[in-house]
């Protein structure tokens, strides 16, 4: 009988993973590159003098920060493929060692949802030499072994784990349609969370959803939302989902609240678009403005307050000002 049931799971391509299953992955991506981590994730002027010390050193920057052959990932995969796919769940956790969270598995079944997590990639580890390149290898390497619809791929993590998580969100919005923060959410348009590139913000601002889970005695975590959500309406982003579960503390979400956060993420808002595009046109001429400063003070010869006002700029509007920051920069 279980032979049987197996030879009709792999007929139907949907052979389930187990809740405690390791596995390992071989293809990288190009997303998970150093140079694109650096391009998406942090500021132009960072970028830039990362490039700028390798060209003095004349040292070559590895392709991808991790090995692959050296990881593992936690999967389940639920024993039914839905019609149009699974949806993904990239899971970045605190803690060096990951496994699918105790009452999860009946939730990813009814939704037929795929959990994955990198292990060793918890909070002592670097964020921008493991945790964030681990979860974007797994989900190109899942989505290129089982049926994914592309528009129900998600990151989500708990505390620090959901901090990286909203930073990949963030940077990688043509990857991941939105994320679930569980107890762990930054403000974004500053050095520690800058803004992508134009049209990656552009992309992000216009269809990418998030959820954020928190206890309410969770009181930090819940101000930190608080700042996250707006700073996520400075930017014009505003398709949020701010649920807080009563009774909680500090806590990983149940798989009751994990299946009303799913509900919420499946059911994205577009931004109403005269809203979006008023909001993106005023982002712009802030965003000029600043920049116009700098140039101003550079032709006076004010070099050492360019630089500051600068920094400021590349810090306040990441990507967007690129490539005049960058270009600024180098006068």
């Amino acid at each position: 009988m279980l032979k049987l049931a197996a030879i009709m799971a792999v007929l139907a391509g949907a052979l389930a993973v187990s809740a405690n299953d390791e596995v390992a992955f071989n293809a990288y991506t190009p997303l998970s590159s150093n140079l694109e981590l650096a391009r998406r994730l942090s500021t132009p002027l960072t970028a830039a003098k990362l490039n700028a010390m390798l060209a003095t050193s004349g040292k070559a920057l590895r392709e991808q920060p991790v090995d692959l052959a050296q990881e593992r990932f936690a999967l389940y995969v639920p024993p039914t493929q839905p019609p149009q796919g699974y949806a993904l769940m990239v899971f970045v956790s605190p803690f060096e060692t990951q496994r699918l969270p105790d009452g999860w598995r009946s939730t990813l079944d009814r939704y037929g949802v795929i959990f994955v997590a990198a292990q060793k990639s918890g909070n002592a580890q670097s964020v921008f030499g493991r945790r964030e390149p681990l979860a974007l290898l797994a989900a190109a390497n899942v989505m290129a072994q089982y049926k994914v619809d592309p528009d129900r791929v998600f990151v989500s993590g708990f505390s620090g784990g959901s901090r990286v998580a909203m930073h990949l969100a963030l940077g990688y919005p043509d990857l991941f349609r939105g994320a679930v923060l569980n107890a762990g959410s930054d403000p974004i348009g500053d050095s520690q969370a800058p803004l992508p590139p134009k049209a990656l913000l552009a992309q992000f601002q216009a269809r990418s959803r998030l959820v954020y889970v928190t206890g309410d005695k969770d009181t930090v975590h819940v101000a930190w939302d608080a700042a996250s959500e707006q700073a996520m309406k400075r930017n014009c982003v505003f398709d949020l989902d701010a649920e807080i579960t009563p009774g909680a503390g500090h806590d990983l979400m149940s798989g009751s609240v994990l299946a009303h956060a799913l509900q919420e993420l499946f059911a994205p808002q577009s931004p109403d678009p005269k809203r979006l595009a008023d909001c993106q046109a005023g982002q712009v001429r802030a965003m000029t403005a600043d920049l116009d400063q700098v140039e101003a003070l550079i032709i006076a010869g004010k070099r050492d307050e360019a630089t500051k006002r600068l920094q400021k700029a590349d810090e306040r509007w990441g990507g967007l000002a690129a490539p005049r920051s960058v270009a600024l920069s180098k006068k």
